[in-house]
């Protein structure tokens, strides 16, 4: 038995019980997650605003194609260091330890982002320093450990992770909302009229501070009951600790080999995905602050909150997606990996097209701002990047774990997420080429180049589910 099927053993869940429902491990990593995320989207849902701000309104002043390559950068970088903090944790540190290494880097970063007005700007490259390396720690390893609670081969696994995946969104919804107030509303310097004269971003980074010592406090305090042994040793300790008669030293095999390969090209077309799906926070927060009508029954809607409009289409989406994955499984019909992905990329190409009809809707790349598109645009936008999302970044998740040798696990999950590190900075780049060739011109490109490549990933499922050799 390998660690990554040892789950329901080390905690002594019967096997009915084990197939019946998910594990109350399964709810500890959801809850853990879901404050990480907050501390996460928290400080994304301000950081381009933050940057873009002048120093009177309480940012740094940078031009917004500046603001929107240091975002891409920062958010870049928050998905290369797993690959580190993978193999560290698979050799050395195991995935418990690197979580709560990782949480504490990441809340210390967070209170250093807050302490800016008084520290100065260096503050906040120390913040956003430590942000990324703490991040390299955390992520691959709560995710690896999601995996490690289910056999191979179980048709929950798919489900798992659509479950964990509402508690990413629970916290990404929660914080732009309660950071966002903070900032832009409950602290910020207002004239009488209600404008915002200065925003008070340094008490939405200490909230999101705040939120992550809460995720650490829960998991330190709950692993051991609800975790057993999983995670606690470095991977190649444990499966000698367990017997499990895994060869850690043999070469790969070429079943391991050819699913190796799946996840790498996989994640090529996933990188077109998040290029896409992150203009969320650079061109389309711009966009929205600017250009989109914000006013709903008289209350202007700070532009922050827009970050949570992904997330609650999630929570309410993903037990439908959960509830799906299941049935099709459980009846023989469920669909290749490959399929399920391609769907994404074509619902993210479809929701850049309401971006399109936004800006037809003004006349064009119209430079005055006091002509408005409605809000309805961003929220269909929202609602098919959601879909497509669903269809995408759980599956791939659950993937990574069904697809590595349980000793390369964390370290492929790190793989996985440079995907997103070249999609962030790709899309870093093109969020400040916005004001220089149109936001029409810009929702076009993505729409029609990421439908293109979710035909292309269609076309090629069958070959990469036969790689797969029964784990598709």
């Amino acid at each position: 038995m390998s660690s990554n099927t040892s789950a329901a053993s080390s905690l002594n869940i019967p096997p009915a019980q084990a197939r019946k429902s998910h594990p109350p491990g399964l709810y500890l990593l959801f809850f853990t997650e879901m404050w990480e995320r907050f501390s996460y989207y928290g400080m994304r849902g301000l950081l381009t605003l933050y940057l873009s701000k002048t120093a009177m309104e309480g940012g740094l002043g940078f031009s917004r194609a500046d603001a929107s390559l240091i975002y891409g950068w920062f958010t870049g970088f928050v998905y290369l260091t797993p690959i580190a903090g993978g193999f560290l944790a698979d050799k050395y540190l195991g995935q418990r330890r690197s979580i709560l290494i990782g949480g504490i880097i990441m809340m210390l970063g967070q209170f250093s982002l807050a302490s800016t007005p008084s520290m100065g700007t260096w503050a906040t490259w120390l913040g956003l320093s430590m942000l990324i390396i703490g991040n390299g720690f955390f992520k691959p390893n709560i995710s690896t450990l999601v995996g490690r609670l289910y056999d191979q081969g179980d048709p929950r696994r798919d489900s798992a992770f659509t479950i964990f995946y509402m508690g990413i969104n629970l916290g990404a919804f929660l914080a732009p909302l309660l950071c966002g107030y903070f900032a832009e509303d409950l602290f910020a310097t207002k004239d009488a009229s209600g404008k915002v004269l200065r925003y008070a971003f340094e008490y939405g980074f200490m909230a999101a501070g705040i939120g992550m010592l809460l995720g650490q406090i829960t998991f330190n305090a709950l692993a051991s009951k609800y975790l057993g042994d999983i995670g606690l040793r470095p991977v190649k300790t444990a499966q000698a600790a367990d017997n499990s008669g895994e060869d850690h030293e043999a070469p790969l095999t070429k079943e391991e080999k050819d699913r190796l390969t799946v996840i790498g090209i996989v994640s090529f077309f996933v990188i077109l995905f998040w290029t896409g799906f992150e203009q969320a926070g650079s061109s389309m927060t711009l966009y929205t602050d600017t250009f989109i009508n914000r006013e709903v029954f008289g209350y202007l809607v700070p532009t922050s909150w827009f970050q949570s409009v992904n997330a609650g289409f999630i929570l309410g989406l993903a037990p439908v997606a959960a509830a799906l994955w299941l049935s099709l499984s459980k009846k023989g019909r469920d669909l290749p990996i490959p399929v399920k992905m391609s769907l994404g990329l074509i619902l993210l190409g479809v929701g850049f097209f309401f971006m399109v009809g936004a800006v037809l809707e003004r006349g064009g790349d119209v430079a005055d701002p006091s002509i408005k598109a409605n809000i309805m645009w961003l929220l269909m936008a929202y609602l098919f990047h959601t879909i497509g999302e669903l269809c995408l970044s759980p599956i791939g998740l659950s993937m990574v774990t069904k697809l590595s040798p349980a000793r390369y696990t964390s370290m492929m999950m790190g793989v996985w997420f440079l995907a997103p590190f070249v999609a962030q900075i790709a899309g870093g780049y093109i969020a400040a080429y916005v004001e220089s060739l149109g936001a029409y011109t810009i929702f076009l490109a993505i729409a029609i180049s990421v439908i293109v490549g979710g035909l292309i990933l269609l076309a090629l499922s069958k070959k990469l589910t036969q790689m797969m050799h029964g784990r598709g």
